[in-house]
């Protein structure tokens, strides 16, 4: 069976597509076929002007006109398509959503970041892994921050900050927010030991290929922090040729690594694990038990 999710972000519009293998009293296996990254970043209009250009919208639709032809090449039938924090954000969200439908058929739904955050966790990472300790899901987008805290085998909260990599470096995050998320980070798990983070988003990939760790291994948050420090006293320029990233990757990075560093220290997590999971494989994995359910 193959399965497709759309995610529209705030820095870029990611197709997954996954062929799913069913065996008989065996848990499913998922592996990604293709995945087909487009940097839009809606969020550049929308943080700074609160609306999304016909310029950004003519994009985004003839990019879901390209995803739409994939779709058929690798004859998928089935499709989940979600827009977040831009386009909730954006004064004319719906009203390109509904340029989208009419242009191509496929139907995006604006989730709010409660829903994006559980939608992330329906990845289940978290019970695979030792059950004596507690895990943290961070997953830093370009318009927002979803977690997800999940003890004793059991979601706590799941919670979404209006704090991402394109509103820091657009300069739109006040000292409050940061204070909000802080205090709502330490009063939540205050009463809980050993807590290990989870980290989803394209930034944190990079920094976990940039350190060559092996698959399956940690970062420290002492890593986290170097890396920080060395990427953010380079210039953009410099980032791009020393670090071999795109423009559009090494501009948000260092906003990035601000958003993680924090979080885990004010949660006092001492590592991170990066198992290459987000909002489309979420999308997947949601998708699959509703095909299942027909």
């Amino acid at each position: 069976m193959k399965l497709a999710a759309i995610d529209i972000g705030s820095n870029a519009a990611r197709l997954l597509i996954t062929e799913v293998t069913e065996k008989k009293n065996e848990a499913p296996l998922f592996n990604k076929i293709n995945l087909v990254r487009v940097p839009l970043r809606l969020g550049i209009d929308v943080f700074e002007h609160g609306y999304i250009s016909e310029e950004k919208a003519n994009k985004l639709i003839e990019t879901i006109k390209a995803y739409k032809h994939l779709l058929s090449i690798y004859e998928v039938k089935h499709l989940k398509a979600c827009a977040t924090s831009a386009m909730r954000d954006a004064t004319n969200g719906k009203e390109i959503l509904n340029q989208v439908k009419e242009a191509t058929g496929i139907h995006i739904h604006l989730i709010s970041g409660s829903e994006e955050a559980s939608y992330i966790y329906e990845n289940h990472v978290a019970e695979n892994l030792d059950k004596n300790h507690s895990y943290l899901y961070i997953d830093v987008g370009g318009g927002s921050t979803e977690l997800t805290f999940f003890a004793k085998e059991k979601m706590v909260f799941k919670a979404s900050f209006n704090i991402g990599t394109i509103r820091l470096l657009k300069g739109k995050v006040k000292e409050e927010q940061w204070e909000t998320m802080k205090e709502y980070i330490r009063v939540n798990t205050k009463n809980h030991h050993d807590i290990i983070a989870i980290g989803s988003g394209g930034n944190i990939n990079k920094v976990f290929s940039l350190s060559k760790k092996k698959e399956g291994k940690p970062l420290s948050i002492e890593l986290l922090k170097d890396y920080l420090k060395e990427l953010g006293s380079v210039s953009l320029e410099e980032r791009m040729k020393l670090y071999k990233l795109r423009e559009d990757r090494a501009d948000v990075i260092v906003p990035a690594l601000q958003i993680y560093v924090n979080v885990m220290r004010w949660a006092n997590v001492e590592a991170i694990y990066v198992p290459k999971i987000g909002l489309a494989d979420g999308l997947i994995h949601l998708l699959y038990e509703e095909v299942k359910s027909y």
